[in-house]
């Protein structure tokens, strides 16, 4: 589990200035998401544990930057449950 995002950044020898996004971010009720947009394209792949039903799934939808005042990176909707996971910008937070 959650070994997708990793075996696409093996495939291609992905380096971190090969990509556009890269997160891993813990939730609540041990709840996890992880995200790759690689640079030039303009789909997010995702991988994620629902911190409602414990699912895990992994998704790819399009990319899409934001503006620098949004506190919301993107969000993404559970396919199982339809629980709807928001990832806030970390920059500029302690």
């Amino acid at each position: 589990m959650f070994d997708k995002i990793s075996k696409i950044i093996a495939e291609k020898k992905l380096t971190a200035s090969d990509c556009g996004y890269h997160t891993l971010r813990i939730l609540e009720n041990n709840g996890k998401i992880r995200c790759l947009v690689v640079k030039g394209e303009n789909i997010v792949h995702i991988e994620l544990i629902c911190p409602k039903c414990g699912t895990y799934s992994y998704i790819t939808q399009e990319w899409g930057e934001v503006s620098k005042a949004a506190k919301l990176r993107f969000k993404v909707k559970c396919p199982k449950c339809g629980f709807l996971i928001k990832v806030e910008k970390l920059k500029g937070k302690k």
